[in-house]
Parts: C-alpha cells; sequence; structure tokens
C-alpha cells in the first residue's frame, strides 16, 4: 500500500469536511457581520475624490436559528477535523515531508474531490 492509497473511509471523512467547510463558509456569508447586537460607524471621506470608504451598516446580530446552525457546523467541521487527523493510515505513512505530502494529497484526491461535489465549487 503506498502513502497516498486511502482507506474509504478516510477519503469520505475528508470529502465530508470539504463539504462542511464550503456550507460554514456559506452561512457565514450570509450572516451578520456581529453575532451581537451593535451599532454600525461612518466611514472615512477622501477629501479629493469624495469617495466614502470602510465604515459599517449597524449588524442586526445573529438569530438563535442562525447562532444555533453556526455552532453546529462549527462543531461538525471540529469533529471531522480530528477524524481525518487522527486516523489509523496515517501512522503507516513515514513521518516528516512524506506524511506531509500525503496529508496533502488527501485533500486534492480524484475520489474525495468527486465525493465533495460542487462543495469546492464556491
Amino acid at each position: 500500500m503506498s502513502d497516498t492509497d486511502f482507506p474509504d473511509d478516510l477519503k469520505k471523512a475528508q470529502a465530508e469536511l470539504h463539504r462542511a467547510r464550503a456550507e460554514y463558509r456559506t452561512l457565514c456569508q450570509a450572516l451578520p457581520w456581529s453575532v451581537e447586537p451593535l451599532p454600525g460607524w461612518p466611514g472615512t471621506k477622501h477629501p479629493h475624490t469624495d469617495e466614502v470608504t470602510g465604515g459599517r451598516e449597524a449588524s442586526p446580530g445573529y438569530t438563535a436559528e442562525q447562532a444555533e446552525r453556526e455552532a453546529a457546523l462549527w462543531a461538525r467541521i471540529r469533529e471531522l477535523s480530528i477524524q481525518v487527523s487522527t486516523h489509523p493510515h496515517w501512522s503507516t505513512v513515514e513521518q516528516g515531508p512524506k506524511l506531509v505530502d500525503a496529508r496533502m494529497a488527501l485533500k486534492s484526491d480524484p475520489d474525495v474531490l468527486a465525493a465533495a461535489g460542487d462543495a469546492l465549487a464556491a
């Protein structure tokens, strides 16, 4: 078995981790900028162009459902990260650069990418 002949359960966990991270990223992009309600602040007006940069609108904070979903997804990402990083397969790979290369290869393994599907396209 080579360093990159990954067990099916490891590939499945890595694909699920890709999907969970993509879902988390999408959720966070849709959430308000602050967990708690906070006031915004004005931007700075450039003296020559009158362009306003910086500043933020007020944040309504997360709803209870948004906070629950964010926490659940983050917990799932942690769980899957631990599952992938502590998988018994890694004990069969020589420590050092070969192990790093094998871990990186798992992330882009064709079976993993196919199982992750459109999650990585976002």
